[in-house]
């Protein structure tokens, strides 16, 4: 049966990332869904010009409508803040969810290859540290885990000793389960957690496919929120989504126009064929 499932993210005008990326992945997986815009976005980011509208005031008031009205989710997942001042918001509401026993995913969208994004500043990454102190499950890249552990970014990875020591860092923040995507360990490209249910460390290591689509990483916290919420295990949900994304990015590899993101309505077909490949 599906679930309840808030997501609070930016939503693009032309582009699929983000909000337009997530939404219909879970849909297809038969959970209800509903969204909590933190930006009306032009476009995705990759084009260079772009306008984006702060929409913090109508998160607000959205807010107390719905708590007037008794609105209820059986999950919450975050992404894209557009200021500190909306990550603090958003992670008070987490906060009071989770005591209610709400599942909360972070994916604390701050940068990549080692930088913070165009913008974004230490009062930022504050920001997103509070917001993952109240994450069952944080989603971070190896960027922005290191940015929230306040450790230095290493451009040639980590030992997989030194990567447990991140992690056990990160889960200590909010003693939840932590994912770390677009991480090198022992020189293999990777996805490196821990399943604070079961106490375990994990590594997953796989083939870097050469072609860049914005919005991989929103498609994999869908898909592993989804499973996540459907009683798979933490460990099984990762695998189904590292296998669901490295499809989805070879089906669309020769689209004329990468900038849009991965076309996730012509591929929502690999969902299926993943969750037959695991019964």
């Amino acid at each position: 049966m599906g679930k309840q499932l808030l997501l609070v993210n930016d939503l693009p005008g032309y582009g699929e990332v983000a909000l337009s990326a997530m939404m219909p992945v879970l849909i297809h997986m038969g959970h209800h869904v509903y969204n909590l815009p933190t930006a009306l976005v032009s476009n995705t980011l990759d084009y260079g010009r772009f306008e984006i509208l702060d929409t913090t005031e109508y998160m607000r008031n959205t807010m107390g409508v719905w708590r007037s009205l008794g609105f209820t989710f059986d999950a919450i997942s975050t992404g894209f803040m557009v200021s500190p001042t909306q990550a603090s918001m958003i992670a008070n509401y987490c906060s009071r969810e989770r005591e209610k026993g709400t599942k909360i995913f972070v994916d604390p969208i701050m940068g990549d290859e080692g930088h913070l994004y165009n913008g974004l500043t230490e009062r930022t990454v504050e920001g997103m540290r509070k917001l993952v102190s109240h994450a069952d499950y944080m989603v971070p890249n190896y960027t922005e885990a290191a940015l929230i552990a306040g450790e230095p970014f290493k451009e040639d990875g980590l030992s997989w000793g030194t990567m447990k020591s991140l992690l056990g860092k990160l889960h200590r923040l909010g003693k939840g389960s932590v994912v770390i995507t677009s991480a090198k360990v022992d020189g293999n490209d990777a996805v490196a957690g821990f399943d604070s249910g079961r106490g375990e460390f994990f590594l997953r290591t796989f083939d870097m496919i050469p072609v860049h689509f914005p919005g991989t990483g929103d498609i994999f916290s869908a898909i592993f929120m989804g499973n996540v919420m459907d009683g798979v295990s933490m460990m099984d949900s990762v695998d189904r989504a590292m296998m669901v994304v490295r499809q989805m990015i070879v089906l669309s590899r020769n689209s004329r126009d990468s900038f849009k993101g991965i076309p996730v309505e012509s591929c929502l077909e690999v969902l299926d064929s993943c969750r037959e490949d695991r019964k």
